[in-house]
């Protein structure tokens, strides 16, 4: 599968590193699912990915095919200051995702850290070498609002929220929004919400529709356009250690998380966003109308156009 993309210069664009945590407290809302198919649409677009599991869980890492290694350098080692983020790096089946596996020895890192100074810094510190080497830095956060998740805050530009379209995942909203405040005054004034995302989402049910009425009153254009439906091969696909794009690119989870990816890559066109890079002006890509088109047995490709950058970054949440 292969997702176009071109600047006005004829190179791929490109600037430091954009940072998006994926991140809620409530599990269960297909938070890692959409870290995974994000990064990997992200990838299938041909700009350098990198996925980072900040889950001591590690179920991003086994998704994308890795088994569970204590000798592997994880994130873990990187927050710890024993290794580098580069040296924790992993290739996958995507010529252009890398990942940054987790082990279940990160859990201590909430222990180890607490005294240790500029805690909430070190995953920023780790990652900051690799920000102009990757178009996007995808971290995959625990379902908790622990150190491990302020670390990802703290390194982050922006958080997706991926949301259930059902109450009780409205609940907790408020507690990861006024962290979201929290940080952004004490420890990273740049971050920014990209956007809240309904997953698992089953349109036919009026109460998904109320959630999704309701959600769109609070977040306004924050509530991304897509939705991602309930999927027996977007559910099936970590299984098989893959991404919904390689396990079947036409099925319906696959096809949300590509239109997902292109929205956020319009929102940055759309403000002109390309950290560090202000002074670069050739070009920035965006969606063309044209979501998805699949022809027989052929790859599944989505077609980009190029639209000139402008205007400066907006900041706000």
């Amino acid at each position: 599968m292969r997702i176009m993309l071109r600047s006005s210069s004829g190179s791929s664009y490109n600037s430091m590193g954009r940072v998006i945590a994926v991140a809620n407290q409530k599990g269960g809302v297909g938070k890692t699912t959409t870290a995974i198919n994000l990064a990997a649409s992200f990838a299938a677009a041909e700009v350098n990915t990198l996925l980072v599991d900040c889950d001591p869980q590690s179920n991003a890492t086994s998704g994308l095919g890795f088994a569970k290694d204590p000798e592997r350098i994880s994130s873990y080692h990187m927050l710890m200051g024993a290794a580098t983020a580069e040296e924790a790096l992993q290739t996958t089946e995507l010529e252009q995702l890398w990942l940054i596996p987790s082990h279940k020895n990160l859990i201590g890192a909430n222990l180890e850290l607490v005294d240790a100074e500029g805690r909430e810094f070190r995953m920023r510190e780790a990652l900051a070498p690799l920000r102009d080497r990757f178009h996007y830095i995808v971290l995959d956060c625990p379902p908790a609002l622990d150190l491990l998740t302020v670390n990802a805050l703290v390194a982050a530009d922006a958080v997706l929220i991926p949301m259930q379209g059902e109450y009780f995942a409205l609940e907790g909203i408020s507690e990861l929004l006024d962290t979201i405040e929290r940080i952004r005054g004490a420890l990273n004034p740049q971050l920014e919400v990209e956007g809240v995302v309904l997953a698992m989402f089953d349109e036919r049910t009026n109460l998904a529709q109320q959630v999704k009425i309701e959600l769109k009153n609070f977040f306004g254009e924050k509530l991304c356009a897509t939705t991602v439906p309930r999927n027996i091969r977007l559910a099936e696909a970590p299984s098989h250690g893959k991404p919904a794009l390689v396990y079947d690119p036409r099925s319906k989870g696959a096809e949300s998380y590509i239109k997902l990816a292109k929205e956020i890559i319009e929102r940055q066109a759309a403000n002109g966003q390309g950290r560090g890079a202000s002074d670069q002006t050739a070009g920035i890509v965006t969606a063309s109308e044209e979501v998805l088109t699949t022809e027989g047995t052929e790859n599944t490709e989505a077609k980009i156009e190029e639209i000139p950058a402008k205007g400066e970054m907006d900041k706000s949440a």
